[in-house]
């Protein structure tokens, strides 16, 4: 049985004015300044590139655009760029970016949850509108092809996937697991957490404390893994026990998805590789899955990432029928795991 839910007080947060000067000092333009963007999920003493755990804008191949559209690899203006907070918890660098709603960019009116130094961002909320364009609405498409049960997401954030989940399946029980309590106290206080786990009392669990060791009476139907650490997927993701475990927590009929990353993730030691380490932790899956393991690839050869998942591939037409309208091409981006 799973413990309470741990909740952690706002008055935690450490306050600090936002200093727009020294973004102006320190990143004169932010013409480099992208997120998923060379525009994941800054660098001391500030990010001069914001990247996302998982690829630049990568909407379904359903839209089209011109040279002139402004995409999530171009820059956001200094002046269209905030910190409502910044500071180091035991875990992590961190700041809560707010990008204004004026913002020529795909991120305007955007906040944006930056924990590590590279500049990867982590979260990811918009006032206005719920999807993100980002790797988390693929993580939206999961519930339609689970069996009834819970979902797990490990490394829940600031709740970006949790809050998509619960916003478009009305049947979805999320317990979500975050290693810093500070984390979730930004969540509440700057991302709506708060408020979501009040609209969702019945069907939302946060816990503080370390995912890998998630516990659900009867088990889980899914499992979302979204586990980065310095810039990088864990090392633990690269063991093929660590996923013999996770398979032991699902459901009959159960998946895990996964965001491995890649090459556009950048690590605070420049001597792990992005995309190497995306590789070693397909083959552990690879391991422990067989030929049950699908990859989806987001980005290019150049600045790629993908998210995996487990189990058969669903009836592409049946998967889309349950999903809305913007998630539906992603179902055809999927193609079996190619690494041994």
């Amino acid at each position: 049985m799973s413990p309470p839910p741990t909740s952690v007080p706002s008055p935690n947060i450490p306050h600090f004015l936002p200093n727009r000067l020294c973004l102006h000092n320190r990143i004169p333009s932010l013409l480099q300044y992208t997120a998923f963007f060379r525009a994941r999920p800054g660098r001391p003493p500030f990010p001069t590139h914001l990247f996302a755990k998982s690829q630049h804008g990568h909407r379904p191949p359903t839209t089209t655009t011109t040279t002139t559209t402004t995409t999530q690899e171009d820059g956001i203006p200094a002046d269209d760029v905030k910190f409502l907070v910044k500071f180091k918890s035991r875990y992590n660098y961190i700041r809560v970016l707010e990008v204004s709603r004026r913002a020529d960019h795909p991120f305007a009116g955007s906040r944006l949850l930056l924990l590590d130094n590279p500049g990867n961002i982590h979260s990811i909320s918009f006032l206005l509108k719920s999807f993100t364009g980002t790797y988390f609405d693929v993580f939206a498409t999961l519930p339609p092809i689970l069996p009834p049960g819970p979902i797990a997401v490990l490394g829940f954030g600031a709740g970006s996937a949790a809050k998509l989940l619960l916003e478009l399946y009305p049947w979805v029980v999320v317990h979500g697991w975050e290693l810093d309590p500070f984390v979730i106290d930004v969540a509440r206080e700057y991302f709506g957490l708060s408020k979501v786990e009040q609209l969702y009392k019945d069907r939302i669990f946060v816990y503080v404390g370390d995912a890998l060791r998630a516990t659900v009476r009867d088990g889980f139907a899914g499992i979302v893994v979204d586990l980065f650490s310095r810039g990088v997927v864990i090392p633990e993701l690269q063991d093929p026990d660590t996923w013999r475990k996770l398979k032991r927590w699902l459901r009959e009929g159960g998946r895990v998805m996964v965001n491995v990353g890649g090459s556009c993730v950048e690590a605070e030691d420049k001597t792990r590789d992005g995309r190497l380490i995306m590789e070693d932790t397909l083959k552990a899956m690879r391991e422990v899955f067989g030929e049950k393991l699908f990859v989806l690839t987001l980005g290019n050869r150049k600045e790629d990432s993908s998210l995996a998942f487990t189990g058969d591939m669903p009836d592409a037409v049946e998967w889309k029928k349950n999903l809305p309208k913007t998630l539906k091409g992603y179902v055809d981006m999927w193609a079996p795991c190619s690494f041994t």
